[in-house]
């Protein structure tokens, strides 16, 4: 047999996913509706050969996940909006300093404590822009079980090659999810591995010709190791208050994602070939998009639809080529519309981008987004 089909959550598809990727360090705190990720981590990590530890708040987990990969181990957390929150001040570190990492952010509506129970895509940007200073990162939105699964693997695999912290983008529906996953017999798994270059001439912060570091060196392997969270050197040392220096640095942390668009361009189309309105969706409301796209073509709408499964880097390139042709696009989320206006920004004036925004922790039926893509009056964003 090729795969194997079972019936889980979507958060517990994250924890296989983490598993099969090789992850065997998790520290987390308990935090609804992510609360299962660490459960199951607890009860499996050990099978494993790996270690759970239930820190006293999301400050120390992110931190001791930092900790950990610099160990030598893959390493991952998992939370919700308040959690993620606490979390930036280490991302950013993890962003300079360039430790591959996982965090998965089952988010909920928010700010504050805001909706515990109930669903949202509020932390769109915050993923993006959550920690002070100049950085890129990597994040991935699943809209099901299964992408959930792929997504997470893809996630590690994406912070051994690019060492940057990647975020998964899930939500509570996701999350909370009970349908079909295959695991197939063999997955592409991209290994932690050392330096090529041997110890006494490692030089930790050295890119090669992509931009990118050359492997991950684990303390206690004879490399010279400072991990330093001041802007530094190729060789590690502090150099925050060199002009040229911090800029070198700083420049390099962005530009070793956004040179790689590209590559790191993750959508899935449907119907785009010959669509007249297109609808841009992620995550859980990327599966009320695919209906309304089905529903529509059944009334001789030339409907299509693009689903952002990798959010940041955002697919500029892609989005302008796929929507040259159309006269809408419609961008339904569940926040107030932070989507929409990155959409807006690659496609400019033409086609018109229309803002579905819906709140309160409502996923928006097919039903809805069809009426907007028949709807031939409206105001686009600004």
């Amino acid at each position: 047999m090729d795969q194997t089909v079972e019936i889980v959550q979507g958060n517990e598809a994250c924890v296989r996913g983490a598993l099969v990727a090789g992850c065997r360090f998790f520290a987390g705190y308990p935090i609804t509706p992510a609360t299962e990720i660490a459960e199951l981590m607890a009860l499996t990590l050990p099978d494993y050969g790996g270690a759970f530890v239930q820190m006293e708040d999301e400050l120390g987990s992110i931190n001791a996940v930092v900790g950990a990969s610099w160990g030598g181990m893959k390493a991952c957390t998992a939370t919700t909006g308040p959690g993620f929150s606490l979390m930036q001040e280490g991302i950013g570190y993890a962003a300079m300093t360039e430790t591959p990492c996982v965090i998965i952010n089952v988010q909920r509506g928010g700010p504050a404590t805001g909706q515990p129970t109930m669903s949202s895509q509020q932390d769109v940007m915050q993923a993006k822009y959550g920690s002070h200073g100049d950085y890129e990162i990597i994040a991935l939105c699943p809209g099901s079980v299964q992408e959930s699964f792929e997504l997470t693997v893809k996630a590690f695999n994406l912070a051994e090659r690019f060492r940057v912290p990647v975020i998964v983008l899930s939500d509570e529906i996701v999350g909370h999810t009970r349908e079909k996953l295959r695991i197939p017999a063999r997955i592409e798994v991209t290994p932690r591995t050392l330096p090529a270059t041997p110890p006494h001439e490692y030089q930790m912060y050295k890119a090669g010709p992509e931009g990118l570091l050359d492997g991950m060196p684990t303390v206690g392997q004879g490399y010279n190791i400072l991990v330093e969270s001041q802007t530094h050197a190729e060789d590690g040392n502090r150099r925050g208050s060199d002009i040229a220096e911090s800029a070198r640095a700083v420049r390099r942390l962005c530009t070793k994602i956004t040179d790689h668009a590209r590559e790191l361009t993750d959508i899935v189309t449907l119907g785009c070939e010959d669509a007249e309105v297109l609808v841009v969706a992620y995550g859980s409301v990327a599966r009320s998009a695919k209906h309304s796209i089905r529903m529509a073509r059944e009334q001789g709408i030339r409907a299509g639809l693009v689903q952002l499964r990798i959010l940041w880097p955002f697919p500029d390139e892609a989005l302008h080529r796929l929507a040259g042709k159309v006269r809408k696009v419609v961008v339904p989320e569940m926040n107030i519309g932070k989507i929409s206006r990155e959409v807006k920004r690659v496609l400019g004036k033409y086609p018109e981008v229309v803002s579905l925004s819906v709140l309160g922790g409502e996923l928006p039926s097919p039903q809805t987004i069809l009426t907007e893509i028949k709807s031939e009056s409206h105001e686009s964003i600004s």
